[in-house]
């Protein structure tokens, strides 16, 4: 794989007119031998983060960190194709940054030790966030920091496979399972005493999977409790938001998830902001449509020249870019039936190149928004904060985790 040119589009500079503003300087982190000078972290996004969408979200952003989508532990120890093709990196993605996903704590240990064998990374980073029903159901996810013995076992594997090759690790994780099952403060606690670099706290439970606002104050008492860096994670849709959870938590760093679909300048607005800096994005439809271009043909080369696998993985990023634009429910649809880059161009050569994005829409959420719903969870899963012999059995006494996707 060659060298990607750093040819994004430059966005034209707005002005907001009653910016937020840091109420103390932001420090550069240092996460082992790592330096992220500047602390906000592209969350994992499954389906999302492949390297395409990072390249554009890190050309436009800051030196900070900018993660792979997940990758399961099991896919990766089996060797899958679809696993080893999300653990590309472009040749300047530096740090290069991988999630890793796992229940079985001799399998996420296999896993880790392939990536630092292969050189696959820099830094990893460990998911007990995802809310997802396929994952939680395993014990996986946001599910998984309840049992704190699991828990702890996997975090201390890791890092005893990364810490001597320099790799540091760091964990992200939701609030609990719901308001009557909370488990962000031992999870907190774990990381860091298994060597943990840093944790991140999605602030929602699994129960509330996207929906509502996040609960910004837990983040705060995270920072109160822990000595290593947090990052805080959940409604960030704008610069001034990032700036006003700084400002509320004092936490050390912020990830961004949703609030980056469609908006990879995001990062270029944080970089702003944290520096005092009141200039944002304000991009026309015609600098946003050679975006969506530029993405199109990123994507190609990702899927190894296969312009239709691209272009159907652009078809969300395409929904996430037009949103609060003038553009007719036609030509959206016409995008959806997209098949090769040609299609691309052609639709985007017929957008109004001068449009903008109404102010009222201006960093209002996308993505998925989706309320309290039922959690789900293995037999007599909360019964106790510590695995039994039977459900470590039932978990992966027989390694029943899929090694695919």
């Amino acid at each position: 794989m060659t060298p990607i040119e750093a040819d994004a589009p430059v966005l034209a500079p707005g002005a907001d007119p009653t910016p937020v503003r840091l109420d103390h300087a932001l420090e550069p982190l240092r996460l082992g031998p790592i330096d992220v000078p500047t602390p906000v972290m592209l969350s994992p996004m499954a389906g999302v983060t492949n390297w395409p969408f990072r390249v554009l979200c890190e050309e436009y952003g800051p030196d900070g960190l900018y993660v792979a989508e997940m990758i399961t532990a099991r896919a990766l120890v089996a060797r899958n194709p679809k696993a080893l093709r999300l653990c590309r990196f472009a040749p300047q993605e530096r740090p290069r940054s991988l999630q890793l996903y796992g229940v079985n704590p001799s399998i996420v240990e296999r896993a880790a030790r392939i990536v630092v064998d292969e050189h696959m990374a820099d830094h990893v980073d460990l998911n007990f966030g995802c809310p997802v029903p396929k994952v939680t159901r395993r014990g996986g996810g946001s599910a998984l920091p309840w049992k704190t013995d699991l828990f702890a076992d996997i975090v201390r594997r890791v890092v005893r496979v990364c810490e001597p090759a320099g790799i540091p690790v760091t964990a992200k994780f939701r609030v609990g399972i719901d308001d009557g099952h909370v488990t962000f403060h031992d999870a907190g606690r774990i990381a860091q005493e298994e060597g943990c670099a840093a944790v991140t706290l999605h602030a929602r439970t699994t129960a509330e999977y996207y929906g509502g606002h996040s609960d910004w104050s837990r983040i705060a008492e995270l920072v109160d409790e822990l000595d290593i860096p947090v990052f805080g994670n959940g409604d960030i849709w704008g610069a001034d938001d990032a700036v006003r959870m700084v400002n509320e938590t004092g936490c050390a760093g912020v990830a961004i998830g949703r609030g980056c679909q469609g908006r990879p300048w995001i990062f270029a607005d944080i970089r702003h902001a944290f520096a005092g800096d009141d200039e944002r994005a304000d991009p026309t439809l015609g600098e946003v449509g050679a975006l969506i271009v530029r993405h199109a043909e990123l994507l190609t080369r990702f899927y190894d020249g296969d312009e239709r696998m691209a272009v159907h993985d652009l078809r969300k990023h395409v929904a996430w870019y037009l949103k609060g634009f003038p553009v007719g429910g036609r030509m959206r649809r016409a995008f959806m039936e997209c098949e090769g880059l040609d299609d691309v161009r052609r639709l985007v050569a017929t957008l109004d190149p001068d449009a903008r994005i109404p102010a009222r829409v201006v960093d209002k959420p996308r993505g998925r928004v989706r309320f309290a719903k039922k959690v789900h969870l293995p037999y007599g899963w909360l019964d106790s904060r510590h695995t039994t012999h039977e459900e470590r059995e039932g978990l992966f006494g027989d390694d029943p985790m899929d090694a695919g996707y």
